[in-house]
C-alpha cells in the first residue's frame, strides 16, 4: 500500500515539474517573487480545506521547498469546521495520497453560522479565516497561505463594481488587522482554475467543493450547482464577454494595476474618503 501511494505522489509531482510547470509551478513562483509573498526565516500555514485549489497550493509549496533557495517552515493545516465524515474522509485520505502531512483541528463554524439568514457565507468566510489565523499563531507561524487563484481574483473585481457599487481588488498579500505580526498571502494569485483543473484531471484525482450544509447538496451535483451565486453569475459573464474578446481576463486583472487617480471621482485612502472636488480648483 506505501508503495502504491509513493509512486502516485511521485507521478503528481511529476506532472507539477515536467507536464503543468509552466501553468502552475511557474506561475506559482513568479506570484512569490513579483509581490514577495516568502521571505527567510517565515513559518507559513498552509490552509487547506480540501478542495483542488488548496491541495494543490499543499503541493507547489513542497516543489518551492525542494528548491529551498532560502530557509524556510511549512505547516500543512486543515481546519474541520463541521464537515460531514464522508467528506471528512476525502481530505484526509487525499492528503495521504498526495503525502501531504497535515495537522487537522476542528471548530464548529457551520453549527454557527447555519442559522444566520444574512450573508452566512460572508459570515463564515471571516470565522474560519479568525480560526486559521489563532491556530497558525499557535503554530508559531507568521503566515497563513490561502488557495485564491487569478479567476477568484477577476471575478472578485468585477463583483465589488456590479454588485457593491466599488472598486478594489483580492489583494496578493495583506496584514491581520486582528492577529499582530501575522500576515496573509495568496500565492496562487497569477494561476488559471482551468489549469488547476487540467492537472487534476490528468492525474484522476477527486476533491470536495464547498462542503458547508447549505451546499452539500449542491458540491455532490456538481458546479452547475451553484448557479444561483453571484459569483457563478460573474464566471459566466466573464466567459460571455472572452466570446468576443480574448483579452478580457487580462484587461480585468490589469484594471486594478492601472488606476488614474486623476480621473476618478472620489477614492478612499487608509479609511478617509478622498473627493476629486478637494484639490480641483489648485489646479
Amino acid at each position: 500500500m506505501e508503495v502504491k501511494l509513493d509512486t502516485r505522489a511521485g507521478e503528481v509531482e511529476k506532472s507539477i515539474q515536467k507536464r503543468f510547470h509552466k501553468e502552475l509551478f511557474s506561475r506559482f513562483a513568479r506570484a512569490i517573487n513579483e509581490y514577495q509573498l516568502v521571505q527567510e526565516g517565515d513559518r507559513i500555514a498552509v490552509c487547506i480545506s480540501g478542495g483542488k485549489d488548496s491541495m494543490l497550493m499543499a503541493k507547489l509549496f513542497q516543489e518551492l521547498k525542494r528548491h529551498n533557495k532560502f530557509p524556510f517552515t511549512l505547516e500543512f493545516l486543515v481546519m474541520d469546521p463541521g464537515y460531514n465524515p464522508q467528506n471528512r474522509q476525502v481530505i484526509e485520505e487525499n492528503a495521504r495520497l498526495l503525502q501531504v502531512p497535515v495537522t487537522v483541528f476542528e471548530s464548529d463554524i457551520f453549527g454557527a453560522v447555519y442559522q444566520v439568514e444574512k450573508s452566512p457565507c460572508y459570515l463564515c468566510a471571516r470565522m474560519r479565516r479568525g480560526h486559521l489565523y489563532s491556530q497558525a499563531q499557535k503554530l508559531g507561524c507568521n503566515k497563513i497561505a490561502l488557495g485564491h487563484h487569478y479567476d477568484d481574483v477577476i471575478e472578485t473585481i468585477l463583483m465589488g463594481m456590479l454588485y457593491g457599487g466599488q472598486v478594489q481588488t483580492m489583494m496578493p498579500k495583506l496584514h491581520s488587522t486582528n492577529f499582530e505580526g501575522m500576515e496573509l498571502i495568496r500565492p496562487m494569485y497569477l494561476i488559471r482554475e482551468a489549469d488547476i483543473m487540467r492537472w487534476r484531471d490528468y492525474n484522476h484525482l477527486c476533491f470536495i467543493q464547498c462542503a458547508c450544509r447549505f451546499t452539500e447538496g449542491c458540491a455532490a451535483a456538481g458546479p452547475d450547482g451553484a448557479q444561483a451565486s453571484k459569483r457563478m453569475e460573474v464566471k459566466r459573464l466573464i466567459a460571455q464577454l472572452k466570446e468576443s474578446n480574448p483579452f478580457v481576463e487580462g484587461n480585468i486583472f490589469k484594471s486594478v494595476e492601472n488606476v488614474n487617480l486623476e480621473t476618478v471621482i472620489a477614492y478612499k485612502n487608509h479609511g478617509v474618503r478622498r473627493h476629486f472636488l478637494d484639490h480641483y480648483d489648485e489646479r
